[in-house]
């Protein structure tokens, strides 16, 4: 009989292969964990573990937050908040060089911001911000790029849907993580506008400004942002000032959208069921896949895979930072392969153990060794780190899943003129990551400060 380990080994190769296949990664891990168990422990122990997975898997209260936030984001996606979001931003900046594109990147965070979904983002500022990018004449790429790269802002401005599911995963706060997020994704959108103002120098033309709004059109443009503003103040502020826990902030904001949706008229039976509908089928994927992780999981812990990762880390002279950029890079190139749910579901039973290897151990503040951290804030630093690396997988070739969306939309324009658009994103997004290493308070500070 086979040692463990080759198993593990074989049924991750196994698994890499169902997924490059395109079979979807829910019954990819389900199968490999399912065959594994029984491999390796018998028929018995894989019925013994389904017998209670599933229940102790979905009734975990945190979770409950997941179908909140989605339906608040579907709703939000019907109620005309972006349409009134991108109009308010492009007042403020339209008047510049690049300014429609900048708006598009204000506009794609502040959606993000009550949506928590990239391709969301990306499909609905799409809808909005192309058509006026290519009535000023901005030139395909830098449309096309701007408004793919706005997209990713939704996954990691508060609230977010992966970084919930990251904090499930790895036990750490909600809350904690949500502050963590908010400074990391501000970076994102100030290098993001800086990106555009630079690119529009150095291609003239391809960012014309249009005339500035004047005052009536301005104001009455900027009191559009107020219902994002109200609904962002209602869910993160009251999470930031303890006034309660995310799940009950999430039921909160879901009443706020649903009454501006009523207030604009934009809101009824059809609207709503479609909503709830969109809920379900993507809160069941979500739990699928939870599910999958988790068959997959007691399998590969079962094989000795984890600690043997864990193993061969400790012992291959690297430094803990040279593992962490391994690991990093790991990310990105998975990135290319599947979308960013699956990926820190599927990767981190595997990274985590090594990244508490290599820093002193479980709940040991390494002093001069390590991370130069304790394990409470590497989830924090690693699991905002993992994130805008995921980011960036969504706009690199060749599956980009945010490029695929808004190359869908603008039919027009060529994928690789998209790609090429999203290039001098992808750079200052690796300009992020770099200050997120070198600075870690830029991702700590914040939840130190409010006492998280």
């Amino acid at each position: 009989m086979m040692e463990p380990i080759t198993l593990g080994l074989i049924g991750l190769a196994v698994l890499i292969g169902l997924i490059a296949l395109r079979m979807p990664i829910a019954y990819s891990m389900i199968i490999v964990g399912a065959v594994g168990t029984v491999s390796i422990s018998g028929y018995k122990i894989l019925f013994s573990q389904l017998k209670t997975l599933g229940y102790g898997q979905f009734s975990i209260y945190d979770l409950t937050v997941v179908p909140m936030f989605v339906l608040m984001g579907a709703l939000a996606t019907k109620t005309g908040l972006s349409r009134d979001l991108f109009r308010a931003a492009n007042a403020w900046f339209g008047w510049m060089r690049g300014g429609t594109a900048m708006a598009a990147i204000a506009a794609c965070a502040g959606f993000g911001a009550v949506c928590g979904s990239s391709l969301a983002t990306a499909s609905t500022m799409g809808k909005v911000a192309l058509p006026e990018l290519e009535r000023y004449n901005y030139s395909p790429a830098l449309a096309t790029g701007s408004v793919a790269a706005g997209g990713v802002l939704g996954i990691l401005i508060p609230p977010s849907v992966i970084l919930v599911i990251y904090a499930v995963l790895v036990e750490a706060n909600i809350v904690t993580m949500f502050m963590a997020a908010l400074i990391p994704g501000l970076l994102a959108v100030a290098l993001f506008i800086a990106t555009i103002a630079i690119y529009v120098r150095l291609v003239p033309g391809s960012g014309p400004a249009h005339g500035a709004s004047d005052k009536a059109e301005f104001w009455a443009a900027t009191r559009g942002v107020i219902p994002v503003l109200v609904v962002f103040g209602i869910v993160i502020g009251g999470i930031y000032a303890g006034l309660y826990n995310p799940t009950p902030a999430a039921a909160i904001g879901v009443f706020a959208v649903f009454v501006y949706g009523l207030i604009r008229k934009q809101m009824n039976f059809e609207t709503m069921a479609a909503s709830i509908k969109e809920t379900a089928g993507t809160t069941g994927m979500i739990y699928l896949i939870l599910l999958g992780a988790e068959l997959l999981k007691i399998f590969m812990s079962r094989a000795g895979v984890p600690q043997a990762a864990a193993d061969i880390a400790v012992n291959s002279g690297l430094s803990p930072m040279m593992i962490m950029m391994i690991l990093l890079l790991a990310l990105v190139l998975l990135g290319c392969l599947m979308d960013s749910m699956s990926m820190i579901l599927l990767v981190l039973p595997f990274f985590w153990p090594v990244l508490v290897a290599m820093n002193g151990g479980d709940y040991q503040m390494a002093e001069g060794s390590g991370y130069g951290m304790s394990t409470l804030d590497l989830k924090v630093w690693f699991g905002i780190l993992a994130l805008v690396v995921v980011e960036l997988g969504l706009i690199t070739p060749p599956v980009g899943m945010n490029v695929f969306v808004i190359s869908a939309m603008a039919k027009n324009v060529p994928m690789l003129t998209t790609f090429k658009g999203v290039m001098p994103f992808f750079a200052s997004e690796l300009v992020r990551v770099a200050l997120l290493i070198a600075f870690p308070a830029l991702t700590l500070g914040l939840p130190a400060l409010l006492g998280n």
